[in-house]
C-alpha cells in the first residue's frame, strides 16, 4: 500500500510530502492521521531544526477529500474537523520554522495548510481559493486564524465567501504567499530558505515564532475549538449534503433548498 505521506531528510530539514498526486493530494481521514503524526515526529526529533511541507506531482492540496464525505451529525463531523485540526496544531505547536513548498493547486484546505505555515514559497502559476463554500462549509484547518493574520480580516472575508482562484504573483502582494519561484522549483527554493534557517539560532527563531503567535487578541487554540464547532454543525446541514451531492455528479450546488427539490 502506498504511503500518503513521505518522510525525507536533508542535513537538518526535514520535507514531509503530501502523496496522493492521483488526488491532487486531497486530504482524506487517513492522510490527517499520517501528516499530525509526521510533523508531530519531527517536532520531537532534535536533529530536525526545519520542517518543510510540500505535495507529490502537479499539486499541493486540492482541499479534503470530498468522495469520503457525507452528512453526519455535528457530534459525529466534530472528530472528523479536529483530525485536521491536529496537523495545524502540530504547525503551530512546534518552534522549528514550517515552510510550504507549492506546486499547482491549493484549494479549500490546500490553501489552510499552507497559510498555517511560517513561509510559504509558490510557484509562479501556483493557485490559491479558500473553496469551503462549494461544499456548504465555512473553514477549518486554522483557516479563520490563518487568513486575516496573513491577508487581513477584510480580504480573509472575500476570499471565503467569494473564493475566486487567485495566482502565487496576486498572494504574494496580499501577504498569503512570501516568495515566488519558477514553476517546478519551489522545494529547491524552499529548501534553500530551510538550510538558511536550519543554520539560524533554533531557540530565538522560536522566540520570534511564539512571540508573533497571539498579537491578534484571540488565542489561537480557541479559535480553533470555536471553529471546529461550527464546521461541525455545518457538517448536519442541507447545504453541506447538497454540496457534496453536486461534487459527486459534477455539478454545480444548489445552495438553499432541501436535497431533491432542485429545478
Amino acid at each position: 500500500m502506498t504511503a500518503t505521506v513521505l518522510i525525507g531528510d536533508t542535513a537538518a530539514v526535514r520535507t514531509v510530502t503530501l502523496n496522493r498526486p492521483e488526488k491532487r493530494n486531497a486530504i482524506d481521514l487517513e492522510m490527517r492521521i499520517v501528516l499530525a503524526e509526521a510533523l508531530e515526529a519531527a517536532d520531537a526529533d532534535p536533529a530536525v531544526r526545519v520542517i518543510v511541507i510540500t505535495g507529490a506531482g502537479r499539486a499541493f492540496c486540492s482541499g479534503g477529500d470530498i468522495s469520503t464525505m457525507e452528512r453526519m451529525p455535528a457530534e459525529q463531523a466534530i472528530d472528523r474537523v479536529r483530525l485536521a485540526q491536529r496537523v495545524i496544531r502540530a504547525i503551530w505547536s512546534t518552534p522549528k520554522p514550517v515552510l510550504a513548498a507549492v506546486e499547482g493547486s491549493a484549494f479549500g484546505a490546500g490553501t489552510a495548510l499552507a497559510a498555517a505555515c511560517d513561509r510559504v514559497i509558490a510557484a509562479r502559476d501556483a493557485q490559491f481559493a479558500a473553496t469551503f463554500t462549494s461544499v456548504g462549509l465555512a473553514g477549518d484547518m486554522g483557516a479563520s486564524v490563518s487568513l486575516p493574520a496573513r491577508v487581513g480580516v477584510a480580504r480573509a472575508r472575500q476570499m471565503l465567501m467569494l473564493p475566486t482562484p487567485i495566482t502565487a504573483p496576486e498572494a504574494l502582494a496580499i501577504g498569503l504567499v512570501d516568495a515566488v519561484a519558477e514553476p517546478g522549483d519551489a522545494l529547491a527554493s524552499a529548501h534553500r530558505d530551510a538550510q538558511r534557517l536550519a543554520e539560524g539560532p533554533s531557540e530565538a527563531l522560536g522566540v520570534i515564532k511564539t512571540q508573533l503567535a497571539d498579537l491578534g487578541g484571540i488565542d489561537r487554540f480557541d479559535a480553533l475549538e470555536r471553529e471546529a464547532a461550527h464546521q461541525a454543525r455545518l457538517f448536519e446541514t442541507d447545504d453541506f449534503a447538497e454540496g457534496v451531492a453536486a461534487f459527486r455528479e459534477k455539478r454545480r450546488p444548489s445552495f438553499g433548498m432541501a436535497h431533491g427539490t432542485r429545478p
